[in-house]
């Protein structure tokens, strides 16, 4: 892959896909502009003391000055580095954040998608966004909740996860079932999609109580001998 590629690329996967996700990157950024900012005060601060002291601080303090303002702002917004979650943690997060996370860690998978899943994978993510503020209706402990985070921590990572473990060669091979891993992945992502998008509305409809994820749908299988082949 050629450079202006790559960029390319890499461009086109940094754009969040939600609302949600986008807000936890904005937060994040600020923290570490708030970092720099406060390293940027201190050494001001310490070499307004020093230069008091010895009546000026000269061109080497002022050298030093700088060269700790711009290593230290570097530092500051290099680091640390957004945590990716992983379906572990969708699991047990908290029903606010839930929605972000589950947006972050979808965009971290989309360069190892095909582009009719990415869409699909964008699409998810406005679902999400609608379903944000649908779940602080819910209590944490309620089996709704616990449904929701199966529906994000386990059925949507077990299904892209199973197609990035098939080999690229085999990803558009039809399988016994006389579909494509490529074709499952795709079907799979629009049943989520819709599983989301009517979760959404029986919540905002107070139909908390009969709130059923239809798991079995979801809970899609890759033909082994496929992968053997």
């Amino acid at each position: 892959m050629s450079d202006a590629n790559r960029v390319l690329r890499d461009a086109r996967f940094r754009n969040s896909i939600g609302y949600k996700s986008h807000a936890m990157k904005r937060g994040h950024f600020m923290k570490k502009l708030g970092r720099a900012a406060l390293i940027t005060a201190g050494v001001l601060i310490g070499a307004s003391v020093i230069g008091g002291i010895l009546n000026g601080i000269g061109f080497w303090g002022v050298m030093i000055s700088a060269g700790l303002i711009g290593g230290g702002i570097w530092a500051a917004m290099k680091f640390p580095k957004m945590k990716i979650p992983t379906p572990e943690t969708l699991v047990q997060s908290d029903l606010k954040s839930l929605a972000g996370k589950t947006e972050i860690w979808l965009e971290a998978q989309r360069p190892a998608l095909p582009p009719p899943a990415i869409k699909i994978v964008n699409d998810i993510g406005q679902q999400l966004d609608m379903l944000s503020p649908q779940l602080q209706k819910l209590k944490e402990g309620d089996a709704a909740a616990y449904e929701i985070r199966k529906l994000m921590g386990e059925h949507l990572p077990e299904l892209i996860s199973g197609y990035r473990a098939i080999p690229q060669s085999l990803r558009r091979k039809n399988n016994d079932n006389g579909k494509t891993p490529e074709e499952q992945l795709i079907g799979g992502l629009s049943l989520i999609e819709k599983e989301i998008s009517g979760v959404t509305e029986q919540i905002a409809k107070g139909d908390i109580d009969n709130l059923s994820i239809r798991g079995r749908y979801l809970e899609l299988k890759y033909d082994q001998s496929a992968e053997a082949e």
